[in-house]
This record gives structure tokens, C-alpha cells and sequence, in this order.
């Protein structure tokens, strides 16, 4: 009698997604750090006088509009998450099955608040916000960097805090 299949997903993978985030947030930080969120005029911010059209259309915004889609669909479909579905195709099948496998539903929890945090940096910027974008990438990739390098995902560290509190979904009971 063989073992039933373990539940659970390779906790590589969403390291390697965290890694190809943290550049592309890493990126978006420069951009808004040398974009409308940061310049100024003579006078004020030049962000509180630009009209939205310019708002919306500058890089740092579109990139970090793209990045908030892909926490999206991170959330809504892992599995069809570009970065994931990469990392199963042609990086998982070169490494060694991993050891233990992890309960997917912390890691979903951290793309839901790497989306958050994206959609706030992303309407502080249409507000007129100056620095709002900039700051919330980078928080967005102090997290990101931390997963990457270092294996602490602090958004898998809040599911845990708030599933403790019996805010977020029930502890799965341990198998015999």
C-alpha cells in the first residue's frame, strides 16, 4: 500500500517568484525615485501638478500596475502564475524533489498583500502623492528581497499571526 500524495507545494517555488519580483520592484523603486513621484519644481512636487494622463503614463506607475497584476493573478490562479509556472517548468524538474512540502495557502496570502500594498502605492500615485508609489515599491521589495535571499516571508509570517488569532483559515490537524 503506497502512500497517499502529500498536499502541499515545493517552498522553492515561491522564492524563485520572490526573487523575479524583487527585481522587477527593485526596478520600479529607481524608476520612481528618478520620475514624476519624486521631482520637484521650483514652486511644489512636480506629481501634485501633473494631470492624471501623465500621472498614469509614467514608467515607474506602468510597471508597478504590471507587478500588481501579476500579485493578482497570483492570488486569483497560482498555478497559471507566470513566475510559478516557470519555475515548475524549467527550474523544479532540474532540482531535487524537495524535502517537505508547504501549505499553499501562506504564499497566497503574501501575493494578496504584495497586491495590497501595490494598489496603495499605485493610488497614492493617481492621487498626486508625492513619494506614495516609491515608498510602497519599496516596502513591497524589502519583502520580496527578504523571501528571495533569505527565506522569511514576512506576508507568510502574518497569515500565521492571524490564523493564531482565528482570523484567517483553520490549522490543517497534523497526520498520523
Amino acid at each position: 500500500m503506497g502512500r497517499p500524495p502529500q498536499r502541499g507545494i515545493d517552498p522553492r517555488g515561491p522564492r524563485f517568484v520572490a526573487g523575479i519580483t524583487a527585481v522587477l520592484l527593485l526596478i520600479d523603486v529607481f524608476l520612481g525615485l528618478t520620475g514624476l513621484s519624486t521631482a520637484q519644481t521650483a514652486a511644489d512636487w512636480a506629481i501634485t501638478s501633473a494631470s492624471l494622463s501623465d500621472r498614469v503614463l509614467d514608467p515607474a506607475f506602468l510597471l508597478l500596475l504590471v507587478i500588481a497584476l501579476l500579485f493578482l493573478w497570483g492570488v486569483l490562479s497560482p498555478r497559471t502564475a507566470p513566475w510559478g509556472a516557470l519555475y515548475r517548468t524549467a527550474v523544479a524538474p532540474r532540482l531535487a524533489p524537495p524535502k517537505e512540502l508547504e501549505d499553499p495557502r501562506p504564499p497566497r496570502f503574501a501575493q494578496g498583500v504584495g497586491l495590497f500594498v501595490s494598489v496603495v502605492g499605485l493610488a497614492l500615485h493617481l492621487l498626486g502623492v508625492p513619494w506614495g508609489l516609491t515608498v510602497a515599491a519599496a516596502a513591497a521589495f524589502v519583502a520580496a528581497f527578504l523571501n528571495a535571499v533569505f527565506g522569511l516571508c514576512l506576508g507568510c509570517q502574518l497569515y500565521l499571526l492571524l490564523q493564531r488569532a482565528g482570523i484567517v483559515g483553520r490549522a490543517r490537524p497534523a497526520s498520523a
